[in-house]
């Protein structure tokens, strides 16, 4: 890697050991390091930091090349996502924390406690909905039964409907939530 560095950064190792001996100006030296020991360690530190710096021109280089052959190929940034997606699924699907949970599901599935919950649940829902349907037709009547022989005019007037039989049921019971 040493061949890579060859004139590149010799402007910032002086910067480098500049900045790196600029935080010791205390003078102090962490114990058991030596003045020349502490200036061999800034020129490494100097050295692996212009090596990090050329990595990252590189990889910038050869992933600008890398999206110029995609668009040459014709894939779109979001045939990618698409892909990436995909396969992330392949690789949750094909894990041993998915296989174990879906091995504890069917065997759930299949135990007698799951089917009788299953039944109940579905008996209490056909119960539910056939009370609310009863329900429904009983309110549909009693505002049947407030209407009938009233003319149109009289049954939007208030006081028409403040003396059928039905609404003076309503009245009672919510005037009895009140108190």
């Amino acid at each position: 890697m040493d061949s890579v560095n060859n004139g590149f950064g010799s402007a910032r190792m002086a910067g480098s050991m500049e900045g790196a001996t600029g935080s010791m100006e205390g003078g102090t030296l962490p114990p058991g390091l030596t003045e020349e020991e502490a200036d061999e360690l800034r020129v490494e530190l100097s050295k692996v930091e212009d090596e990090i710096q050329t990595l990252r021109q590189v990889l910038a280089a050869k992933e600008r090349h890398a999206g110029d052959i995609k668009r040459q190929l014709g894939i779109s940034p979001l045939n990618e996502i698409k892909q990436n997606i995909s396969k992330g699924w392949q690789d949750v699907q094909s894990s041993n924390a998915y296989l174990t949970a879906s091995a504890t599901l069917d065997d759930i599935s299949r135990s007698d406690a799951y089917k009788k919950t299953q039944e109940t649940l579905s008996q209490a829902g056909q119960v539910t909905s056939a009370a609310f349907s009863s329900m429904g037709a009983a309110i549909s009547q009693r505002i049947g039964t407030m209407r009938l022989g009233y003319s149109v005019h009289h049954s939007l007037s208030m006081p028409s409907m403040r003396s059928s039989p039905s609404f003076r049921s309503f009245e009672e019971r919510v005037g009895s939530l009140r108190k």
